[in-house]
C-alpha cells in the first residue's frame, strides 16, 4: 500500500524476518512491501536485534524492557502510536520517525529504525519506507566492502522461510 504525505510517497512494509548477514555477521532486519516483491534489508545492532526478536517470538521478559516501557509511558499519557516511517537514509545510515497522536495531535518524533521497528512490533502500528529511500538504497554502489547490491539483492530474493530460521513470520 502506498500513501502520498505532502508530495512523498511512503510504502507499507511488514517485518518478513531477521537474520545475520553472511559476511559482517551483523543482524538484518529484513522489511517487505505489503503489495509486492520489494525487499529492504536494514542492518542493526546486535542488542536492537535482540529487542525486535523478543518481540516477533513473544518472549516475556522477566522486568519491561526499553520497548515496553515506552510502550507503557505512551499508553499512560494516552497517546498512541500511528506509524513508524523509515524515512532517510544518509552515509549509508538510515533514519526514522515514529508518529505519535495525542488528543488529536500528530506529533513526530525521530527515532534509530531499530527501535522504531521495535516499538512498531510492540503497538502493532503501520511501517512505512519512504519511497525514496528504497531508490537510494537501490543506487547504492554496496552495502559492504565484500557484497555489492546486486549480489545482496540475488541472495534475498532466495531466501526461503528456513533460510530465515526462527525469527521468521
Amino acid at each position: 500500500m502506498e500513501v502520498e504525505i505532502g508530495g512523498r510517497v511512503e510504502i507499507e512494509m511488514k517485518i518478513r524476518g531477521l537474520m545475520m548477514d553472511p559476511v559482517t555477521q551483523t543482524p538484518i532486519v529484513i522489511l517487505k512491501d505489503v503489495d509486492g516483491g520489494t525487499i529492504l534489508p536494514i542492518w542493526v545492532g546486535m542488542y536492537e536485534a535482540n529487542a525486535i526478536a523478543l518481540e516477533i517470538e513473544k518472549v516475556a521478559t522477566p522486568r519491561p524492557m526499553t520497548h515496553d516501557l515506552i510502550k507503557t509511558l505512551l499508553a499512560g499519557l494516552e497517546t498512541s502510536v500511528s506509524k513508524v516511517v523509515v524515512n532517510e537514509l544518509k552515509d549509508d545510515t538510515f533514519y526514522a520517525m515514529i508518529w505519535l497522536e495525542k488528543d488529536g495531535e500528530l506529533i513526530t518524533v525521530d527515532s534509530r529504525p531499530s527501535d522504531a521497528l521495535a516499538l512498531a512490533l510492540r503497538t502493532d502500528c503501520p511501517i512505512f519506507v519512504d519511497e525514496q529511500v528504497i531508490r537510494t538504497s537501490k543506487a547504492t554502489n554496496s552495502v559492504s566492502d565484500k557484497v555489492t547490491n546486486d549480489e545482496l539483492k540475488r541472495w534475498l530474493e532466495s531466501l526461503n522461510d528456513e533460510d530465515l530460521g526462527r525469527y521468521k513470520m
